[in-house]
């Protein structure tokens, strides 16, 4: 559900859960590979090669992710 890139910190537009705090069906557990690239200074897209593609929007001010996985 949360990226940096670089400096900066970005959300997904939709949280990625299955609403046990887990990824949604299909997605890797707890890494899913893929490529994050950076389309404007406050928007990124998640691609893989599963066909997923998540937006992902910055996090203003954020200095640090905003929930860290136990």
């Amino acid at each position: 559900n949360e990226a940096r890139i670089g400096n900066r910190y970005f959300e997904a537009v939709h949280p990625l859960s299955d609403g046990q705090g887990n990824p949604p069906s299909g997605w890797g557990n707890p890494y899913q590979p893929g490529t994050m690239t950076l389309l404007s200074p406050a928007t990124a897209v998640f691609r893989d090669q599963a066909g997923h593609r998540v937006r992902f929007r910055l996090r203003r001010g954020a200095t640090k992710f905003g929930h860290v996985c136990s």
